[in-house]
């Protein structure tokens, strides 16, 4: 899993992050490549301004203690303050919920100067993500998924240095936001669980080839522009998995609706938060930057007609209907020239099986054993609990950014070949040995490693996005008629 994590406070793009989020390399990202502790594509999450962008999950469904469920007016009147808007298998989602939501998105999308939606329109928005937030949740549960405080607290920890801050001065921007601290920890507890449903449902089975590799390589290469990255917003109208001839037709018309609005001059952010179901609407549809490879499939030929400033026509896919505006792009391509290190670890990992305490006592005596001369590779064959123990540990050349920070840190470090003090990073406890250093030309490379990663997250975000929507359409959803006095 990426544990480079952006600072965000909490919000409805739920989704947003979660889908934005890549898997990498082993040691830092997840199962995708056990030899090396990579630190994944830059681009997954890239790192914001001071002010929190509105990137977690939303709130947990219960009312908190206190929070008033009714309240008596005038006479015998009971005035509801709080209602059951949707059932969600047997979890409810209430009134409460749908407006602690739409107060942190208006102030979001206030700070982001995007023009919002309807009222109504926002609250079935938000409705819509707290329910697939349920969903998500429930099979968490279910299949025995958990994120212990210290893996929570560690994740807020980095936040907050990432963006250059105390935690003292990170809980006051949270304030500042109008956000509790306690909350926060949910909400990032929520989107690990959902990352950790990614990485065992989508991302697992998620393969990219050499020969996919090679052939993306040689169509970038043939294509005048091809090292450039886009900068795109967009609108998604979904459709259901089992839609209907007329769904489908209703859907249809609401997109064409929302591209008219946007050819008669409507602000493309303001017509995203109002029309698009994605993640992203209620920050104007915002997709980043992103290379040819990492963009959806639907969207890569028409968008490379475009230029800065135009919008596409309707486009479908699986998921639906799409609308796209290129808002700018950027050459990539620059030689790379960086000091490597060839470095070998032993890894004891910390999971809901096996403690801190024992983790670090573990990788304690394997040093103390290193230290009295027994080889580092050896133990590390013995040890390690990563792909790389078999060849004793050795991780071969590493660049800048290969690696989580704190593996990176230590790794920088060290002199000789000296073995490091226990390190943490999100995965357990490492020992470092650098066995080599080098100043290298990895452009060839680094292009390689960015097509591998581009491909992946393409087809990682589409699956996704699938798996999502089959989840959402299989469960039992029942949405609660207003009541009226």
């Amino acid at each position: 899993m990426d544990h480079r994590i952006a600072f965000r406070a909490t919000a409805a793009s739920f989704l947003g992050v979660v889908i934005a989020l890549a898997a990498g390399s082993s040691v830092a990202q997840g199962p995708a490549q056990p030899s090396r502790p990579a630190a994944g594509p830059a681009a997954t999450m890239p790192a914001p301004g001071p002010r929190p962008a509105a990137l977690t999950p939303p709130v947990s469904g219960a009312r908190p203690a206190g929070a008033p469920a009714a309240a008596a007016s005038s006479g015998d009147r009971i005035v509801l303050l709080d209602r059951v808007v949707a059932i969600v298998n047997e979890e409810a989602v209430t009134q409460y919920d749908i407006n602690e939501q739409q107060r942190i998105v208006m102030q979001q999308m206030k700070s982001e100067k995007v023009t919002p939606p309807p009222a109504d329109v926002l609250q079935k928005q938000l409705l819509e993500r707290l329910i697939t937030e349920r969903v998500l949740m429930q099979l968490a549960k279910e299949t025995g998924i958990r994120v212990d405080d210290v893996t929570v607290e560690r994740t807020i920890q980095r936040i907050a240095q990432e963006n250059k801050l105390s935690p003292e001065e990170f809980r006051k921007v949270l304030d500042r936001e109008g956000i509790a601290y306690p909350k926060y920890r949910e909400d990032i507890r929520r989107e690990i669980i959902v990352q950790r449903l990614r990485d065992r449902e989508v991302e697992s089975r998620i393969i990219v080839t050499d020969a996919e590799v090679e052939n993306f390589l040689a169509t970038v290469n043939a294509q005048v522009g091809g090292d450039v990255e886009y900068r795109l917003s967009h609108v998604l109208v979904l459709v259901p998995e089992q839609a209907t001839p007329d769904q489908s037709d209703a859907k249809r018309r609401r997109a064409e609706e929302a591209l008219k609005q946007i050819e008669a001059g409507t602000d493309f952010g303001q017509v995203a938060a109002g029309f698009s179901d994605a993640p992203d609407a209620l920050s104007g549809g915002s997709m980043g930057w992103r290379t040819a490879a990492r963009l959806p499939t639907v969207f890569a030929d028409p968008v490379r007609g475009l230029k800065p400033g135009q919008v596409s026509g309707l486009l479908r896919s699986a998921a639906g209907f799409h609308i796209v505006k290129l808002l700018e792009t950027r050459s990539t391509n620059q030689p790379t020239v960086v000091d490597q290190f060839r470095a070998r670890h032993i890894l004891v990992k910390v999971s809901e099986t096996a403690s801190e305490a024992d983790g670090k006592a573990k990788i304690e005596r394997i040093r103390e054993r290193i230290s009295l001369g027994t080889k580092f590779e050896d133990l590390a064959k013995l040890n390690s609990e990563d792909g790389s123990s078999a060849k004793g540990g050795d991780l071969g050349w590493l660049s800048p950014g290969d690696t989580v920070p704190e593996f990176e840190k230590a790794m920088k470090a060290l002199t000789g070949d000296e073995v490091s003090p226990p390190v943490r990073s999100p995965f357990g406890w490492h020992l470092i040995q650098v066995t080599g250093r080098r100043t290298q030309d990895i452009t060839a490379e680094k292009q390689r490693e960015q097509a591998r990663q581009a491909l992946r997250q393409r087809k990682s975000d589409e699956a996704f996005q699938d798996w999502i929507r089959q989840q959402r359409d299989r469960a039992y959803v029942e949405i609660k008629p207003e009541e009226r006095g």
